[in-house]
């Protein structure tokens, strides 16, 4: 279909893992899902869960791997070769440890940066030429990288405001890229969003 765009954001299913850092892709696309009013559902033939929503004039699918972290790829390249969706209309959703909380980052390319799901959708669609947008989610300071405890960690509760402005920045760049290119939405949104504590300051 000439006008079906894809939005794939990654993470892992399941309530232990809801409201991890390493969902903030789940996250992002749970908030188009919400701003669009539109149903999602596991659908068994791609292993991922599927909302569908007219924005803007574009046809969007809206996608959360079920597949767990490592496996994204498969559910990824299940649903572009079904629906013949090229890369060019495709933007993932991820979580990066090496960017602050509150900054985001969409680039029209790179490497995986270590980050499992992203090595996993690069190996089944055979490039690394896709957008994605990197969400961040702070690195654990201290001495040892054990960031795998870090990433399947919660959010505090002093830093829900600042995710949630994160989160609805992170929304409003895919519909600009949706609807003005992926360079414009850069331009515009790339950085990092005001810490809703400091504001009174």
């Amino acid at each position: 279909m000439e006008n079906l765009y894809l939005v794939v954001g990654l993470g892992n299913p399941g309530a232990e893992y809801a409201l991890t850092r390493h969902n903030a892709g789940f996250l992002v696309v749970d908030r188009l899902l919400e701003r669009w009013q539109a149903p999602a559902a596991t659908n068994a033939k791609f292993n991922a869960r599927v909302g569908r929503a007219e924005w803007s004039g574009r046809q969007v699918l809206l996608c959360e791997p079920q597949t767990y972290m490592n496996d994204s790829g498969e559910a990824v390249r299940s649903v572009a070769d079904f629906y013949r969706i090229p890369v060019n209309r495709l933007v993932v959703v991820v979580d990066d440890a090496d960017l602050p909380l509150g900054e985001i980052r969409l680039r029209p390319r790179g490497s995986s940066g270590g980050h499992h799901g992203l090595e996993s959708i690069e190996a089944h669609l055979a490039t690394r030429d896709y957008a994605r947008l990197r969400v961040g989610i702070g690195r654990q300071t201290g001495g040892a990288r054990r960031i795998t405890g870090h990433v399947l960690g919660r959010f505090d509760a002093s830093e829900m405001d600042l995710l949630g402005k994160a989160l609805e920045r992170a929304a409003d760049q895919i519909e600009r890229w949706l609807t003005a290119g992926l360079e414009k939405a850069m331009t515009e949104f790339n950085g990092v969003v005001k810490n809703p504590a400091n504001e009174s300051n």
